[in-house]
């Protein structure tokens, strides 16, 4: 396998530190393609083979090529307080069917600041039985932050699950101002 896949495919990858811990960016020629939680050496290289497997090329750090660079400006402008929004391309390859049209809706309807229960969502995409279809979808996420999982809560207030971590999420949530900020 080598830095392009079967279908001319290139993955570059790098990591940006925020106020969650290292996340690792990885982009295709088509867009943002998967970012990944606590991107210590062993959480990256198991995240970057898992992509290699998924899209027949090895990942090659690129931290300086102009889809990564402006996904880590936009990402560590997001952290600062000073973005509400990413305009990033995205390349949604790791995700097709009810996982990908729950992620699209969520990235189209529910703004910074706001948050969604899993059964309203499911709702808005003709499922409104499916919460924990929609709590399935938001655990494959596989562009979160930027497809704002963290934003989706329980329907009796309880901030559910999040594949960063609770403690992650209650600081995105913060950080838009849904939960109050910790005291220290």
């Amino acid at each position: 396998m080598d830095s392009h896949g079967q279908d001319g495919r290139r993955v570059g990858w790098a990591v940006v530190d925020t106020d969650i811990g290292p996340l690792l960016l990885a982009a295709t020629r088509e867009g943002l393609v998967n970012v990944v939680f606590h991107a210590t050496d062993e959480v990256r290289d198991g995240a970057l083979g898992r992509l290699a497997s998924r899209l027949g090329t090895e990942p090659v750090e690129e931290p300086g090529s102009p889809l990564l660079a402006e996904a880590i400006r936009q990402v560590e402008a997001y952290f600062a307080g000073e973005r509400r929004d990413f305009d990033l391309p995205l390349d949604w390859s790791l995700v097709s069917g009810f996982h990908r049209e729950v992620l699209g809706e969520l990235a189209t309807t529910v703004p910074y600041g706001t948050v969604v229960g899993y059964g309203t969502l499911a709702g808005r995409v003709g499922r409104p039985e499916g919460a924990q279809a929609v709590g399935a979808a938001m655990g494959a996420n596989p562009l979160p932050v930027v497809v704002p999982c963290h934003r989706v809560v329980e329907r009796d207030g309880g901030i559910g699950g999040f594949g960063g971590g609770l403690e992650a999420k209650r600081r995105l949530l913060a950080l838009e101002g849904v939960l109050p900020q910790p005291l220290f």
